[in-house]
């Protein structure tokens, strides 16, 4: 006799084992038309799975964040079923869901290309609307082997010849087509509904390996209805407008080429981008009370072995060998275990604690040349790094300050939104769970002090603490984890770092690992896309081009342009004989925010023209004054009064 305790805690009774769906029935028509699946004890399940015992159970429905990754999953079997039935001969082989979508990889001697897609598309709908229902079955081992030997479908026969000899083998079924799969899944095709597309293919080797056969994937997207889905497409239609890549190209920012995979050329203008946001946050670090501080680049393998790095993240660094000494060095990935040198120089005091290292730091990382993406996944970056060594009573102090200077950061960059996940313990880590208990609570307690609500990430914490992760959102919605906060007990230990306590004993100090851009390499790829390139005067790498209109004021716009750069801002002349509509557009593609344009009258007036990017009138202004308003709205945030 099952006792169903429900989410308002009232608690159903019922005389003999029963299914989710039964359960869904006997509260009322509404839920049993609504439930897609449910929780049983905390575990997605099947709605037809058999509740035999005293048990928790939430119905999931269309509104659940849940319900995402079931109508996603339930679109890639689908999408096999239609490709199979319009392609016979085609196999299978897997086909999960992802963020924002599903794919589903195919062995197939043609590989499909987007033509393909209105016919696929077009049979899904069908077996959709046929609303066949999802059937799960066990099957012995042995029996599901020969059962896709026999359907020639060997790749589903080798994944379950791969799995360990316990493993319960599920096959589900729609209607006449069957897939091998864990589930769970929704009650039948209907459930998944018409906001699905195919997006794209690419080749995929079998289970990743260069070796195995290329197969061809076919990804799409799933949402839960039409409004949905036309976001994600807007979203994604708007992304590609802003790509960083196309946007630095137009504005002369940086490039790539193969000679330097993974690392930036960074041209003038770019440049400048990078330093006006580097002398910003140097600034913003300074009134904080970091001090800066630089180490080195190529380190001996023996402090990477020490600090446990060298096992966990071998495969990520560049090694370099130095014959005469018989050493290996490595670039370094990160900038912790020589910040903790540092701190180990001389006797420190508890009175000198918090001690806040803040380091600009040039790490390299190993990244599969496949994995990079123009300044979001690069080989060389700079990280706005810092640790802040201190007691266990001064982290929740620390945090809350961190959170501050953080908040405003975002919001001088134009971000105001952001939130917070709690990533607790991975699986592999270093320290006993009694030290990642005293961290967890460490980190808790800052979050409270600092009246910070977060969402568990469970198992994302770093290999040596816990960790805070901030994530921003941009102009058009999408979410990007910059900022850091790290409680760390064990790498201080390990590098024996140790203060004089109060009472005169050594201890080992708590480490916090800090990051707000996270990498400026990346932070800028996200702070071009957010903006567009449509920057705000004070980051602007060309903040005004002087045009003329006539090359009769070429004299006077040349003395605009020095009154401008004497004013503190980054100004270019444009003398061209081209037609100022033309000198118009050509900088507006190149995205310069203020075209300060001069004729002949505003020669002999000693004014200045001034047109907004995406503007189209101009604002005349006395030279003097424009300067100032100029030079005013060029102020970056942390200087202006």
């Amino acid at each position: 006799m099952p006792a169903i305790t429900l989410p308002d805690k009232s608690v159903r009774q019922f005389d003999a084992p029963v299914t989710g769906a039964t359960v869904a029935e006997a509260i009322g028509p509404g839920l049993a038309r609504a439930a897609l699946a449910m929780k049983l004890d905390g575990r997605l399940v099947d709605l037809e799975t058999q509740i035999d015992h005293d048990a928790d159970v939430v119905f999931v429905t269309r509104r659940d964040p849940e319900a995402l990754e079931l109508i996603r999953h339930d679109a890639a079997h689908v999408l096999a079923e239609a490709v199979q039935e319009l392609y016979p001969g085609t196999q299978v082989t897997i086909g999960p869901a992802i963020a924002d979508g599903f794919y589903y990889d195919f062995a197939r001697n043609d590989p499909f290309t987007p033509d393909d897609f209105p016919r696929i598309e077009a049979k899904m709908r069908e077996i959709v609307a046929r609303g066949e229902k999802f059937v799960r079955q066990v099957m012995d081992r042995d029996a599901a082997i020969r059962f896709f030997d026999d359907k020639g479908e060997k790749y589903k026969a080798e994944i379950i010849q791969d799995l360990p000899r316990d493993e319960t083998i599920t096959l589900y079924r729609q209607g006449d087509w069957v897939d091998l799969c864990r589930g769970p899944h929704m009650r039948s095709t209907a459930d998944i509904g018409g906001a699905f597309k195919l997006m794209k293919v690419a080749g995929a080797y079998w289970r990743g390996d260069h070796r195995n056969a290329m197969l061809s994937r076919i990804y799409g997207t799933a949402w839960r209805d039409q409004k949905e889905l036309d976001n994600y497409l807007h979203v994604l239609e708007e992304a590609e407008r802003r790509d960083h890549r196309r946007i630095g190209k137009e504005m002369g920012l940086f490039h790539f080429q193969e000679e330097a995979a993974g690392s930036v050329f960074w041209h003038p203008k770019g440049w400048k981008l990078y330093r006006t946001a580097e002398a910003y946050m140097r600034r913003r670090l300074d009134a904080a009370g970091y001090q800066e501080v630089k180490t080195p680049q190529l380190v001996d393998r023996a402090l990477w072995e020490r600090s446990g790095h060298w096992e966990k993240f071998r495969q990520h660094m560049f090694i370099a060998r130095v014959e005469d000494e018989d050493k290996t060095l490595a670039l370094k990935p990160m900038n912790c275990p020589c910040h903790v040198q540092i701190f180990r120089q001389g006797v420190r005091s508890y009175r000198a604690l918090p001690l806040r290292l803040a380091e600009f730091g040039s790490c390299h990382r190993y990244e599969p040349s496949g994995a990079l993406h123009g300044l979001m996944r690069v080989r060389q970056f700079t990280q706005d790094d810092a640790h802040i060594f201190c007691t266990d009573q001064q982290i929740p102090p620390e945090t809350v300050r961190f959170v501050e200077l953080l908040a405003s950061i975002y919001r001088d960059f134009g971000f105001s939104e952001f939130f917070v996940k709690f990533s607790d313990r991975p699986a592999l880590r270093a320290g006993s769970d009694d030290v990642w208990d005293r961290a967890e609570g460490a980190l808790k307690e800052a979050c409270a002090s600092a009246g910070i609500d977060y969402t568990l990430n469970p198992g994302e914490g770093a290999f040596y603490g816990p960790k805070l992760e901030f994530v921003l959102r941009d102009a058009i919605g999408r979410d990007w984890q910059c900022g850091t906060l790290q409680v760390d007990y064990i790498l201080p230990e390990l590098l024996g770092a140790e203060y004089v306590a109060e009472d005169g004993s050594r201890r080992t100090p708590a480490m916090l690992h800090r990051a707000i851009l996270g990498s400026f390499e990346r932070f800028l790829g996200v702070l071009i896309e957010h903006y567009a390139g449509r920057f705000p005067l004070w980051l602007a790498p060309v903040q005004a081009v002087v045009a003329t209109i006539v090359s009769d004021a070429d004299a006077y716009a040349g003395e605009v342009a020095l009154a401008l750069r004497k004013a503190g801002l980054t100004a270019e002349l444009d003398l061209s004989n081209q037609k100022i509509n033309a000198k118009v557009r050509e900088h507006s593609l190149a995205h310069v925010p203020v075209l300060a344009v001069v004729g002949r009258k505003e020669a002999e007036q000693r004014t200045v023209a001034l047109r907004r990017l995406g503007g189209s009138t101009q604002e005349v202004l006395p030279l003097e004054a424009a300067v100032r308003r100029l030079a005013d709205e060029a102020t970056p945030p942390d200087l202006s009064s």
